[in-house]
């Protein structure tokens, strides 16, 4: 390569020598888990992994290579659909919230960063393709590959494993693979030809791809084998900034940019020809092209680091994580780094496809929250500023609506000292928000408002009663009245007026009303257990509200006007102008987790109530109320239990409250069997970052947290022949089901270290503290088994 293409100042952040980079918590966090955990000798559970699983239809999952909680997922994206056509919504860029669709038969590239399984999306950054032959800088469509630099493939040459990915882009003959650490990906591509070849790299795929997504790209050649930049966009998150390095194994021949004729030649007075083998480009819309002089069947590595800081500490997270080109170690690492993981819980199951359903699911449950600052503790705040994590690893991306429900009780068990890091960096947004609330659904530095109610003070109330608390509780307490009582919130101020969010003034009010009242109730149970009697009494109140929007006539919770009468105009069954979110009467009438017992009460008692849960499952939905919906389809759906939207995850528990808890365990085993299958189209809805993962994992080991905040958990029917959970203190709580069988589904008793339990709960510390929960399976139910 001719070296006067290049800048003759190299970049500042490329300085070979460089201060000693301080060891972050991160790394004493995991140094202390290793220690808790050195006793153990590590299974390959890897093995049982399956990453395709959730890839068809709306699970919404990615195949790539990832590590767990990490800020890098570089996965390969089968299409990137534009958010609106002329102008109107396009409904199928929902199918895309996670870049790829099992079914699609071509491949774009492969972008670093992506959602897990949800229903909304952004992301895709840094897409890169390697290609053969002519030069071709847009991605083509679909119907027509070869108008682009996509390429077809098939999923007989294409492997998905924990940490790794590989595939034959069949258009070229080409074999990627890629690996990761937290903050680095990882490509080798194995070239079939000798000659040019070319690695596209493009600043202007996305995922939902919006018109004006793209504010501003930079893209600056070091040298012959470095490239620089960042990307910022204005997608779900508004103003997201993402920074890359991007180093090659061999010298770059040639380089260049694809030119845009409506854009300006971004300054320099038209003095330079900046198309090619120019080493600073500018714009809204850039790809580049580098080429490179390639043998028969030779392999090009190509490392790509990120940061939300700058250039220079993607550098430096490059040189920490991946100082070497060593492919296969890297490749090795990350999979010993998932196996540790997975190790936290040893299964035996009756059949092999329950293994890969238990521990697909672990798998997907560790993919986020993930990891958010540079290793040197730098990350960007919610304020835009630039702070430094001070004990703690920070995370971002934060489904919240999601993931308290089960998925954050699931950290306390399996992962505790990630949940206190976790509930750390949610008070970091507290401190950086003008808003001064916790957050919503946050990612990269934005909060983007997302789903209802404020969810955070359940995480972090969950944490403090069950003594997973090693950050400032009261502190803590305090952001979490201070969210609870930000009056501009979401229909807030009704709430705290009136006792209820009213439909005519704020939609979607009933679930608004339920899910705050809930919400309540967390806060109350925190700061019981910190001793601050006024502020419990004040929203045990508070929590009281579900009430307020109960309708008697009916039976069910029913939107209710600002002038204190009951909206006329009601469906049950219906989705849409209801007063709800994601669910119907039927599903939200149940939603008073924390007060299940005054809930079947005022819906007529327990046996009513019991035969109330019974038709719930039973019941066929009318094909109206299906049709022209874009957010409920039949995927996810078991008569009106909606297990694909979370609303409904603690349902089938609600037995336990009644008089018939045998009739929890069928339903239990029957979602389980129904919903979480092996395939790509193996998950009934979306993952939602992992909340359906970690229902599946609770449910099969036996037990639920209902209403997270309380140290209790109901127990249902395991799935399991048997499993041990290795804790982090050390210990190890062990789970078996005798005479366990596809058919033996009901329990017959249960003994918790050799005693006969007389309810059907558990406590949070009967798990923590080790021992063994035994249950007792049959065919049939014992209708006196608590009694």
């Amino acid at each position: 390569m001719r070296k006067n293409i290049f800048s003759p100042k190299l970049f500042m952040g490329v300085v070979l020598v460089v201060s000693a980079v301080f060891l972050h918590s991160c790394k004493k966090s995991a140094a202390r888990e290793t220690e808790n955990n050195q006793h153990l000798e590590l299974k390959d559970l890897a093995q049982y992994v399956d990453p395709m699983i959730g890839t068809a239809k709306m699970g919404h999952t990615y195949p790539g290579a990832t590590v767990p909680f990490g800020s890098v997922q570089l996965s390969p994206d089968t299409d990137t659909i534009p958010y609106a056509v002329n102008g109107q919504y396009n409904p199928d860029v929902y199918k895309y919230c996670a870049g790829y669709q099992y079914d699609d038969e071509t491949i774009v590239g492969f972008s670093h960063t992506h959602f897990s399984g949800t229903g909304h999306s952004d992301l895709g950054d840094f897409l890169i393709m390697p290609t053969t032959g002519d030069l071709k800088l847009n991605p083509g469509t679909a119907s027509d590959p070869d108008s682009g630099y996509r390429s077809r493939f098939s999923h007989d040459n294409e492997t998905a494993q924990p940490g790794y990915y590989s595939v034959l882009l069949e258009d070229y003959n080409i074999k990627a693979e890629m690996t990761a650490t937290s903050r680095v990906g990882m490509h080798q591509y194995t070239f079939p030809e000798a000659g040019k070849s070319h690695i596209i790299l493009d600043l202007v795929s996305g995922i939902y791809n919006y018109d004006d997504k793209n504010v501003w790209t930079f893209v600056r050649v070091e040298n012959d084998t470095l490239v620089t930049g960042f990307r910022q966009t204005n997608g779900w998150a508004r103003t997201r900034k993402v920074y890359f390095a991007l180093s090659f194994s061999q010298p770059i021949e040639n380089y260049g940019r694809e030119r845009y004729d409506k854009q300006p030649y971004n300054g320099f007075w038209r003095k330079f020809d900046q198309d090619e083998n120019f080493p600073e480009i500018a714009g809204e819309k850039i790809r580049m092209y580098f080429d490179f002089d390639m043998k028969e069947n030779e392999k090009l590595n190509i490392k790509l680091a990120i940061s939300p800081v700058s250039a220079e500490g993607a550098l430096q997270n490059m040189k920490e994580e991946i100082p070497h080109w060593n492919f296969e170690q890297v490749k090795t690492e990350a999979r010993e780094t998932w196996n540790k993981e997975l190790n936290k819980v040893i299964v035996e199951t009756e059949k092999p496809e329950d293994m890969v359903n238990f521990y697909t699911a672990m798998y997907h449950a560790f993919l986020g929250p993930t990891e958010y600052m540079d290793t040197d503790g730098k990350y960007r705040g919610i304020d835009m500023g630039i702070h430094q994590a001070d004990g703690f690893t920070n995370y971002t991306s934060f489904s919240l609506w999601d993931t308290y429900r089960a998925l954050h009780p699931l950290f306390n068990v399996l992962q505790p000292e990630r949940n206190a890091d976790m509930v750390e960096a949610m008070m970091a947004h507290y401190d950086q928000s003008v808003h001064s609330m916790l957050p919503v659904w946050s990612h990269y530095a934005n909060e983007n408002w997302c789903m209802i109610g404020y969810h955070s003070v359940s995480v972090i109330a969950d944490a403090i009663v069950k003594g997973n608390a090693d950050f400032d509780q009261e502190r803590a307490l305090d952001a979490m009245v201070q969210t609870a009582k930000t009056s501009y919130y979401d229909g807030l101020q009704y709430y705290m007026d009136m006792g209820y969010v009213p439909e005519d003034k704020n939609g979607a009010s009933v679930s608004k009303t339920l899910e705050y009242a809930y919400d309540d109730w967390a806060i109350a149970q925190a700061a019981k257990k910190l001793g601050k009697n006024d502020i419990f009494e004040e929203f045990m109140k508070r929590s009281e509200n579900y009430k307020n929007v109960f309708d008697p006539k009916s039976g069910f919770m029913r939107p209710k006007l600002s002038d204190g009468s009951f909206k006329k105009e009601f469906d049950a069954l219906d989705t849409h102008g209801q007063g709800f979110i994601e669910g119907n009467a039927w599903n939200y009438s149940l939603y008073v987790p924390h007060a299940p017992a005054e809930m079947i009460e005022m819906m007529g008692g327990k046996e009513r109530f019991s035969q109330h849960l019974d038709s719930l499952f039973s019941m066929d939905l009318p094909d109206k109320y299906f049709a022209n919906t874009e957010d409920i389809s039949r995927e996810g759906i078991i008569g009106n239990y909606v297990h694909g939207n979370e609303p409904s995850h603690h349902v089938a528990y609600l037995y336990n409250w009644t008089d018939t808890p045998w009739k929890s365990q069928d339903k239990i085993r029957m979602v389980l069997k129904d919903q979480y299958q092996t395939g790509a189209d193996g998950l009934g809805g979306n993952d939602d970052f992992g909340q359906m993962s970690a229902w599946y994992i609770f449910s099969s080991l036996g037990f639920y947290p209902v209403a997270p905040g309380s140290e209790e958990y109901a127990l249902g029917s395991p799935a399991i022949n048997q499993a041990t959970i290795n804790l982090e203190n050390g210990k190890t709580f062990r789970v078996i089901a005798e005479n366990q069988s596809e058919e033996n589904v009901f329990v017959e008793k249960v003994e918790l270290n050799g005693k006969k339990l007389e309810s059907p709960f558990i406590n949070h510390h009967d798990v923590m503290k080790g021992g063994e929960l035994k249950f007792y399976m049959a065919s049939t139910p014992n209708q006196e088994l608590y009694n």
